[in-house]
């Protein structure tokens, strides 16, 4: 679920700075889930689209490719303007995410 190829390769495999990576990655994206769901529960699509599309270079920072793919995925249904499917598009993206977040804890607690 979580890749660190390219993190330990842009950092040169530098533990400070890849705890530092990993760490902006924690602070950050429940944040972003947080305003998400607001913006879900205020039908702020295009918000919406806009945090997604925000979290996506930072997922794929942190090799968590099947979260860049559900955003991405919530990206296309906005602006499709398919709305009925972005609820469970998002579920699905805030699983990934909370796992991820998980296993990147236990990643920085080894470091």
């Amino acid at each position: 679920m979580v890749d660190l190829s390219f993190l330990k390769k842009f950092t040169k495999e530098d533990p400070q700075k890849m705890k530092r990576y990993i760490s902006l990655y924690l602070d950050v994206a429940p944040k972003t889930f947080e305003e998400m769901q607001r913006n879900l529960n205020d039908g702020d699509w295009e918000q919406l689209r806009i945090n997604a599309h925000s979290l996506k270079p930072q997922a794929d920072f942190m090799g968590i490719s099947s979260l860049k793919e559900e955003l991405i995925k919530i990206e296309e249904a906005v602006k499709l303007g398919n709305y009925d499917v972005v609820e469970k598009l998002f579920n699905a993206s805030l699983v990934i995410s909370t796992n991820s977040e998980e296993a990147l804890r236990e990643m920085l607690g080894q470091l």
